[in-house]
């Protein structure tokens, strides 16, 4: 069977991550969170001393951006993949409201996007992967045989994120969250590079109100689809 690209872009935690990895394990692609690759770089900006506040210090940030090598590996205990910031395991640091809070405006910077871009083309040069996050139909994969853009109600994703972070044993507080997600869907959409859109040939899906096993059912219903045309 040929391999193809699968380019999953979306709002911020709409649950788009999950379907990626489910996707990934059943039809044995390899699997990449762009949106944990920004998150790394945030963290790294903040252990730097880069932030005063929510100001970043750009001209540092660029000139540190090839010390910067964010790479993921397979977990065998929650057969999913870690992210790893300079050899170091980051996975559940990238995942905290304060990185939350900072994030959007590092992947605003034309800088760290090209960096960004370069290392995820690298990653799917080969085919048979599956990528999500803001710009991969878009930007990243624009040629990807199969684009889906997934959407849901910003208080649906909160409550999601809410629960993620509280069965991980992590604070959490409802109304922060939303207003981080709106806040998030703001910048993302309005950003001047690479601002989050529905690529004109991506397929819209709205899970709000379905379970992640219909989510996966319908995702590798498109998978089966498009991938026995491209034979």
């Amino acid at each position: 069977m040929k391999k193809i690209t699968i380019a999953i872009d979306g709002l911020s935690s709409c649950g788009k991550s999950t379907m990626a990895k489910d996707l990934a394990k059943k039809i044995g692609y390899i699997y990449v969170d762009t949106g944990a690759m920004y998150r790394a770089v945030t963290l790294y900006a903040m252990r730097h001393g880069l932030f005063n506040d929510s100001d970043i210090n750009t001209e540092e940030l660029e000139k540190q951006m090839d010390d910067i090598h964010i790479s993921f590996k397979f977990n065998p205990e929650t057969q999913k993949p870690d992210t790893y910031l300079n050899g170091e395991l980051v996975e559940k640091e990238i995942r905290s409201m304060e990185v939350s809070n900072l994030v959007s405006p590092i992947a605003t910077l034309p800088f760290v996007r090209t960096a960004m871009v370069r290392q995820q083309q690298l990653m799917g040069k080969e085919k048979g992967i599956v990528m999500d996050g803001r710009d991969i139909g878009t930007v990243v994969f624009p040629d990807a045989e199969l684009k889906i853009f997934v959407t849901a109600s910003a208080e649906v994703r909160a409550q999601r994120r809410y629960d993620e972070l509280k069965g991980k044993g992590m604070e959490a507080d409802y109304d922060d969250i939303l207003k981080n997600v709106q806040e998030r869907d703001y910048i993302d959409s309005h950003r001047e590079v690479a601002p989050l859109r529905q690529a004109d040939d991506a397929i819209l899906l709205d899970n709000s109100h379905i379970t992640i096993e219909e989510q996966n059912a319908w995702v590798m219903e498109q998978y089966l689809r498009v991938v026995n045309s491209v034979e």
